[in-house]
């Protein structure tokens, strides 16, 4: 952040402060993590750590409620296990095809599955990609363990996956049959299925068709095309130029022949927001799934219970990683934000590393953003150091929001 802005932000601080009548007294903690360095959970214990450092009343006085959340990327299940529900594991198979556990979440008959607890970029060793060849096939064994334990509505966060086989993998783990021309099944990945000659989904678990399944992601683009699952993100995964053409022909040849088994519906799905989501995984949950796409960050705050925990609340710290462009694209904390903002509540955040303006801060509903880059300038200590950094930088907030 430039001097300039940090003296446009004081100033709207204590433009802020003379407005209130009293200082907050109750604070509510809605952070996702700090990817690479903390978890969601460990940025709300840090922040209250500094918080108390900072406060200058009595200890009493202040209340402090954390409610850690995620956007249905990373972490989705962590933060619903925070927020009370039981954390469960399954052995499934991982997008290079050895086995994995996979840990989902499960509360009442709703059940939270993430996809990169199977299938994500987490489960590659350093260095290694499997663009053309990672299957998503751990993520349908996981929705049926899910299904097994009585889930009967999922919240099936997706995003941080290895694949681009649009969710063919996925769909395979739960009863569909995808078949070259010889009668033999395709093998896994994205890049086999451009020797795809027919697709059967009739023996999909019957128990789907009874399941509420809410596709939650903060991605809306299409399948295929210069803006689709292989052409965006397929480098982010090791694809080279010409896997990125293998992939997206292939994509196009999935929908094509799906198009003979469904109807023209496949191609409508796959230009769908949401079905280039993970890979395409998208793309598999909405047409085989019958899942309905809702920006993640609001599925998740409507499950961890965001609107109860705001009662009361006096002032709401939100914050991740990196505050930039994206953030204002259905990230937790503009999620976060938007919410308390509806309730007439300040927002505060915290982060790594600033890259919006005040006024671009201003117009996500976040009053002021406490950037570590601000205590520390070396970006690798900022990670290494994340935890002791956070807390002086709430302490900080502290002072400047609760005096």
């Amino acid at each position: 952040m430039t001097d300039a802005a940090k003296a446009e932000a004081e100033a709207e601080v204590k433009t802020w402060a003379q407005g209130q009548a009293t200082p907050p007294t109750r604070v509510l903690i809605a952070a996702d993590k700090f990817k690479g360095s903390l978890t969601a959970v460990e940025v709300a214990e840090r922040v209250t750590a500094g918080l108390r450092r900072g406060w200058s009343g009595g200890a009493d006085q202040l209340r402090i409620d954390a409610l850690p959340v995620a956007d249905g990327g990373d972490g989705t299940v962590d933060a619903a296990v925070a927020a009370g529900f039981e954390r469960r594991e399954a052995r499934v198979t991982g997008p290079l095809g050895a086995p994995v556990t996979a840990a989902y979440a499960l509360r009442d008959g709703t059940a939270v599955v993430e996809m990169a607890e199977a299938s994500g970029l987490r489960h590659l060793p350093d260095g290694v990609f499997a663009p053309l060849t990672a299957t998503t096939y751990g993520s349908g064994e996981l929705l049926r363990a899910a299904l097994d334990a009585g889930a009967r509505t999922i919240v099936f966060g997706v995003g941080g996956s290895a694949t681009t086989d649009g969710g063919a993998g996925m769909l395979s783990a739960l009863g569909a049959r995808f078949l070259r021309g010889d009668g033999t099944p395709v093998a896994p990945g994205g890049g086999p299925l451009g020797e795809l000659a027919t697709a059967d989904l009739s023996g999909l678990d019957p128990r789907l068709a009874a399941t509420e399944l809410v596709l939650a992601s903060d991605v809306d683009n299409p399948l295929t095309g210069p803006k689709g699952a292989a052409a965006v993100y397929g480098p982010q995964k090791g694809a080279s130029e010409a896997d990125v053409a293998a992939l997206d022909s292939a994509l196009t040849q999935y929908v094509r022949v799906l198009e003979r088994t469904v109807g023209a519906r496949a191609a409508e799905y796959a230009a769908a927001p949401g079905a280039g989501a993970a890979g395409g995984i998208g793309f598999g949950a909405l047409l085989g799934l019958d899942a309905a796409f809702r920006p993640g960050i609001d599925v998740m705050l409507d499950v961890l219970g965001f609107a109860a925990a705001l009662e009361g609340a006096d002032l709401v710290i939100t914050g991740e990683g990196s505050l930039d462009e994206q953030t204002l694209h259905g990230k937790a904390p503009a999620g976060v934000a938007a919410a308390a903002r509806a309730r007439g509540i300040d927002v505060v955040a915290v982060c790594g590393r600033l890259a919006l303006s005040p006024a671009a801060l201003g117009g996500a509903g976040i009053r002021r953003a406490y950037p570590l880059t601000d205590l520390e300038p070396d970006a690798a200590r900022c990670i290494a150091e994340a935890g002791p950094l956070l807390e002086r930088a709430a302490e900080r907030l502290a002072r400047d929001f609760l005096s």
